[in-house]
């Protein structure tokens, strides 16, 4: 009698975990790694992993920060993290050279968080001809230069590129090493407060520069259980911040390794979006949103300037089903 009280204790256990949805992990074998570096916009990110909510669906999740792009989209394509949060034409970009990706989740709108740094001497786009201009080759700032220098009628053979990534380009500036430098904040503004301003940001340029989230195809194939709960974790995610804008500021600047009023003060320049923004982002399947114009720029600008070798099919670059699932 008792091992049957047992086994009924054990089953019922068991039934309640599944009625409630939180404590099986729906992809047991291993954890869900995500690939990012350290940008605000993917700051909600650590909200739902110290808030409990991927858990909350079952998901043991990875975050592996790492600045360097290359290394992320290496990483990405030989299946080492299984998906990627990058910006927009980052995700074009990887699906032109054969990596197959969904994206699922759009985290932000730049507006004024990603920008140009430049000594006070360098008034106007334009007056970067011949100068020493720092930014990661293939990256979204790469993309955010050449639409500026495209509007002055200015191309890359302009000035003299310094490749580094967008944190290493801010430092870079701030220590007088570079004339200016393409990177997002907290750098603008370190870089404003050291003799230097901002020449031009998203404000000027608005579209252009946006971050989501993809999964290797292979991976979606496999276990979209996992994705359809990892998108339903984020949508909850950006409820609590709306909820508690306080406590997951707090939670989200902890993650990002920055102070409260630094993480706050980029939200000035940044939208980070929520269930419903994505839901107007994606649009639907007879009205397609904006994501899909911007994922089409991407591809058109990189294939114009022979950085892609063929242009993409933007809308199988895009799984709309989970987004659509995390409402009902």
């Amino acid at each position: 009698m008792k091992k049957l009280s047992l086994i009924g204790m054990v089953i019922l256990l068991l039934f309640l975990s599944l009625a409630g949805g939180s404590s099986l992990a729906v992809a047991a074998d291993k954890p869900m790694i995500i690939s990012l570096p350290t940008w605000s916009g993917y700051a909600p990110l650590f909200l739902a992993r110290d808030k409990g909510f991927f858990a909350k669906y079952g998901l043991d999740v990875e975050l592996s920060v790492t600045q360097d792009l290359s290394a992320r989209k290496q990483a990405f394509a030989g299946k080492r993290v299984d998906a990627l949060a990058t910006a927009h034409d980052v995700q074009v970009q990887v699906a032109a050279v054969g990596v197959p990706l969904k994206i699922v989740w759009a985290f932000d709108d730049s507006f004024g968080g990603d920008g140009i740094l430049a000594k006070s001497e360098i008034e106007a786009i334009a007056d970067l001809k011949g100068k020493q201009v720092a930014f990661m080759r293939g990256s979204t700032s790469h993309f955010l230069l050449l639409t500026a220098l495209s509007s002055v009628g200015l191309t890359e053979n302009d000035v003299v590129t310094v490749n580094m990534t967008a944190g290493d380009a801010g430092a870079a500036f701030v220590a007088g090493r570079v004339d200016a430098a393409v990177t997002w904040e907290p750098w603008l503004t370190k870089g404003s407060g050291s003799g230097g301003h901002v020449l031009t940001d998203t404000k000027e340029f608005p579209g252009v520069i946006g971050d989501s989230l993809s999964f290797h195809a292979d991976y979606v194939k496999k276990n979209p259980e996992a994705v359809q709960a990892f998108v339903k974790a984020m949508k909850d995610a950006m409820e609590y911040w709306h909820a508690h804008p306080e406590e997951s500021n707090q939670i989200m600047a902890a993650g990002m390794g920055i102070t409260l009023e630094e993480f706050v003060a980029t939200l000035e320049g940044l939208k980070l979006m929520d269930y419903q923004d994505n839901l107007a982002f994606f649009g639907t399947e007879t009205e397609p949103g904006a994501l899909f114009t911007t994922l089409q720029n991407a591809t058109d600008f990189y294939y114009d300037l022979k950085i892609i070798p063929a242009k993409q099919d933007v809308h199988g670059l895009v799984a709309a089903e989970f987004l659509y699932g995390a409402g009902q």
